[in-house]
């Protein structure tokens, strides 16, 4: 099959510039235009559980609503997340925001007590408010409840959330399970900590497993849309070896392969470990997330 030069018109859709990719196939438009493929695919079918991996900054990189649009339209049925995406996502619940780096040096945001992560600012009054609110929450919950899961607690952290546009209460109100294994590596996790020193209360991750393993083995098929790679990645893919892998995925990451990092490995690695199944649709795109996944969602929501 021979490869088509792209054609690009005036007024063009973004679905036709997806079928425009696919017809070249080759390359980063035929890598893109496969994603875009199996993400309508997985989406389409009623009968795949679909899990949304969420690994580096993306909620404070712009990814906010496009999450919440997710869970909102039944095209997620299950998150694994960072906990600093959480985190991110709570602070602008609580009133807070991300902002555009203006060219400081580390220096000087560090005396204006902002922190940077790349071309993002998160001033140290807006960790304050989310400090203050978090720890109200947690009041809440340990009054009730002595130990929790953590995807318990991220459930009763998202029923207590006053946003439309957090994905934390809009996978709550949803029914949406939220896992986060690393939580504890996150100001949330810190600030649990520091609760937990006057509080009796436990979260407990081994708990989590439990159901999680009945929603992998209840489920038909499950598909996968990692975004990002690290223990977001793992946790989603590990999380089915139990049942012989994945039947479909799509992975956008900026790592690299070459040092054998997981978070750099092309999907097909996972069918080694059964984490993927043989025959099981997979695509791998080297790119940034925030330019590559709203560009192929916007695709497959016009073709739905």
């Amino acid at each position: 099959m021979k490869v088509n030069q792209i054609n690009v018109e005036k007024n063009m859709s973004i679905s036709d510039l997806l079928d425009q990719f696919d017809e070249s196939g080759v390359l980063g438009a035929g890598r893109v235009a496969r994603a875009c493929n199996i993400l309508t695919d997985m989406i389409s079918d009623e009968d795949m559980s679909v899990f949304l991996s969420l690994g580096g900054p993306l909620i404070p990189g712009g990814m906010r609503n496009i999450v919440s649009k997710m869970i909102k339209d039944g095209h997620v049925d299950l998150i694994v997340s960072s906990g600093a995406n959480i985190t991110h996502d709570l602070v602008e619940a609580f009133g807070g925001s991300h902002y555009r780096h203006e060219g400081k040096d580390d220096e000087e945001l560090n005396e204006e007590g902002i922190g940077r992560i790349a071309d993002i600012n998160v001033g140290s009054d807006d960790f304050t408010i989310f400090e203050t609110e978090i720890i109200k929450i947690f009041e809440k919950i340990s009054s009730e409840k002595q130990s929790v899961s953590i995807q318990e607690l991220l459930h009763e952290i998202g029923l207590m959330v006053d946003d439309e546009n957090s994905f934390v209460a809009n996978a709550a109100k949803n029914n949406i399970p939220i896992f986060a294994p690393g939580l504890i590596d996150s100001m949330t996790g810190l600030q649990l900590w520091i609760f937990s020193q006057d509080h009796d209360f436990v979260v407990d991750a081994v708990a989590d497993m439990h159901y999680l393993s009945d929603i992998v083995f209840e489920s038909e098929k499950v598909g996968a849309i990692l975004l990002g790679g690290g223990l977001t990645k793992h946790y989603t893919l590990a999380s089915n070896v139990i049942k012989g892998g994945l039947d479909a995925a799509i992975q956008i990451t900026m790592d690299r392969p070459e040092a054998g990092s997981l978070g750099g490995a092309p999907l097909e690695e996972a069918k080694s470990w059964a984490k993927a199944r043989c025959g099981s649709s997979l695509a791998s795109v080297v790119g940034d997330v925030t330019v590559i996944f709203p560009l192929i969602y916007a695709a497959a929501l016009d073709r739905l």
